[in-house]
């Protein structure tokens, strides 16, 4: 070996030393930190001095004594350079012990420089300033108010002060009431029953029951004031969620008990329980409804019913009912846009079109392909390609040190926000290069979500990565499956991390469920497969591949019902078809669990910017989803774990 050859390998034998060492400290000095041991804590700390590490120890140091911490300690902590989100994290943690003990000067003072403050601050801020500013902070506290969610305690605080001074009214409450009610949260309502009187109020044990058994609630419900009312329309929208039908029949009963404007209400509510169960009588009961107010759910449900049957006149009815917002999603300026094509006007049509065609969407693409004459992606190459300089500069900003350093010790959730307070003020050239830092560095799915968020530059080869490809292609010779296809579904399953695991407990790079896993490796033989080795690469692919495999097959090849399948079971992929064909963009739009519907828009758009990568023959997005044949009748031979909760 040359002497020049030996210096370079004793070099990296050096530094692979040091960072272990520095590794272990860190973990030492963390779990002094989560013990309480600050003599442990204050040694460790001393092993980190002048390491990227070091403001982690400084922060461990001040969090654990944070209440009896010298004030001038304090702030020479967030004096530190702001590369950090440690500083905005302690500077939160600091506020919420002044406000706790009303240390309101001290509270003034620092509140303004917190980023992103949450809720129990935003109410410690309120409760400072309603010392003198009553009045505006109490109409503060009135739109705080009107939420499905328990609050933290100084908050309700703040709203028994506004409940006394009569800013938050009986009818108020009711809202409330409702609105947790809708939610499910039974607890926020039952602890809000007790501030209502008279007509308004509701029996806790009717509540209860109503939960408990909606049906058998139903068969002799007290009608007789509005609480009682509220009530039983809580167990009718119960039943309504688990049978439309049951709803149906016990409501024919006794809806005349109930006037106008609460019939509506309910057949709102039955309308889009219906629709979510893909019942097209769900139109005519949102029609029933009338204009009783609807919530941004129940708007979306009532236009995607119409799309089931292709009813173009009430999508366009239905869209112009939303908020300018909700009309301003990729999604419903899409079917609109469809809907005015339907109807001959093209021209306006056109005019959604161009704009959502520039977007980088499931949407965006389908809107380029209505305006195209050959509607796919062609390849495009990266408009900025950073250089040594420029890779060099960002590599050795300290945020980047600590969120590799981080990254490198598998410690993801501080790495992560390392990452993310390093890259918050990036131009779109700084976050092409930080993703390829990431890249570099098998920090796939930062690098990923880093080149996704330029506005104006792009490099779609940094958002659409590629790696084990090599041991990736005989799973994909073996299997006849499209390659394109499966990253764009393995892109949406784990970014490329390999230890990723779900929180239902899908594992690996294409986060097959351990269910799933053993049902696979009995159909192929595997005699020693073990769960363990579900995150094990090779073991890993030869199960997804095979598992999405078995998916097209059964689903009549169609990638759509494939990946829903791969998602929430083969069982919901079929039973989400129409009785007819349908449009596969429409049978996207109209399955019923949040989580799938945008997980098959997003693994089908991947696939076509996958296909261009790779160089595949042009194939639209459109022609890709396709048709999605009628219901057969048939049923799953066999029943695999779902990974998609029930909405």
């Amino acid at each position: 070996m040359s002497p020049i050859k030996f210096l370079l390998v004793l070099l990296l034998l050096i530094t692979r030393t040091v960072q272990a060492d520095q590794s272990d400290d860190f973990l030492a000095a963390r779990d002094a930190y989560r013990s309480g041991d600050a003599d442990k804590l204050a040694l460790y700390s001393q092993h980190l001095q002048k390491t990227p590490l070091e403001v982690y120890t400084s922060y461990y140091q001040l969090r654990i004594k944070l209440d009896t911490a010298d004030i001038a300690e304090i702030r020479a902590f967030l004096a530190r350079p702001d590369d950090t989100p440690l500083l905005n994290r302690l500077r939160g943690e600091w506020l919420k012990s002044l406000g706790k003990k009303q240390q309101w000067e001290l509270f003034d003072s620092e509140y303004p420089h917190v980023i992103n403050a949450d809720t129990e601050l935003n109410c410690y801020a309120m409760q400072s300033r309603i010392r003198t500013r009553k009045k505006t902070v109490l109409d503060e506290v009135h739109d705080l108010w009107f939420t499905a969610t328990d609050m933290p305690d100084n908050c309700t605080a703040l709203f028994e002060v506004a409940i006394k001074a009569d800013v938050i009214s009986q009818q108020d409450i009711v809202a409330r009431v409702r609105l947790a009610l809708e939610a499910g949260n039974l607890s926020l309502a039952k602890s809000l029953t007790g501030q209502l009187t008279g007509n308004r109020a509701m029996p806790v044990k009717a509540l209860d029951q109503a939960m408990d058994n909606p049906g058998k609630y139903l068969k002799n419900p007290k009608l007789a004031s509005y609480g009682q009312r509220a009530v039983a329309l809580f167990a009718l929208q119960r039943l309504a969620k688990l049978s439309p039908d049951l709803a149906s029949e016990r409501w024919e009963i006794i809806e005349q008990s109930f006037p106008e404007k609460e019939q509506h209400y309910f057949l709102s509510w039955l309308a889009y329980e219906a629709a979510r169960k893909q019942d097209i009588r769900a139109l005519k009961w949102f029609k029933q409804a009338g204009n009783s107010p609807q919530n941004e759910q129940q708007l979306a449900w009532h236009v995607r019913t119409a799309l089931r049957i292709q009813d173009w006149g009430e999508v366009l009815s239905g869209i112009h009912a939303m908020t300018e917002t909700q009309r301003n999603e990729s999604a419903w300026r899409y079917w609109q846009a469809r809907a005015l094509q339907a109807s001959g006007r093209i021209a306006e049509a056109k005019h959604i079109f161009l704009p959502l065609s520039a977007e980088s969407s499931f949407y965006g693409q389908l809107a380029a392909e209505e305006l195209a004459d050959t509607p796919v992606l062609s390849a495009v190459q990266p408009a900025y390609q950073p250089g040594k300089q420029e890779l060099s500069d960002i590599t050795n900003l300290p945020g980047i040190q600590r969120a590799l350093t981080l990254y490198r010790m598998n410690i993801r959730v501080d790495a992560l926000q390392e990452w993310n307070w390093a890259i918050r003020k990036f131009s779109d050239q700084e976050l092409i290069t930080a993703a390829e830092i990431a890249r570099r560095n098998e920090m796939y799915d930062r690098a990923i979500s880093t080149a996704e968020k330029t506005v104006s530059v792009h490099d779609f080869s940094l958002r659409y990565l590629a790696p084990y490809r090599s041991a990736m292609h005989a799973h994909i010779e073996e299997n006849h499956l499209d390659e394109a296809w499966v990253y764009g579904l393995m892109r949406q399953e784990s970014r490329f991390v390999t230890t990723a695991k779900s929180g239902v407990g899908a594992s690996g790079l294409m986060q097959v469920m351990p269910t799933t896993a053993r049902w696979i490796a009995k159909k192929l033989g595997l005699k020693d497969y073990k769960e363990s080795l579900l995150h094990q690469l090779e073991t890993n692919l030869t199960l997804g591949t095979y598992y999405m495999k078995t998916m097209l097959s059964s689903l009549d090849d169609s990638p759509v019902l494939a990946s829903a399948a791969y998602n929430a079971g083969p069982g919901r992929a079929r039973r989400w078809r129409a009785d007819a064909p349908l449009e596969g963009a429409i049978y996207t739009e109209t399955i019923p669990f949040d989580e799938t519907r945008d997980y098959v828009k997003k693994v089908m758009s991947n696939t076509v910017y996958y296909a261009r990568q790779f160089g595949d023959p042009p194939r639209s997005l459109k022609v890709r989803i396709g048709i999605i044949n009628g219901k057969t009748g048939d049923t799953a031979t066999e029943t695999l774990d779902d990974k998609s909760p029930a909405p």
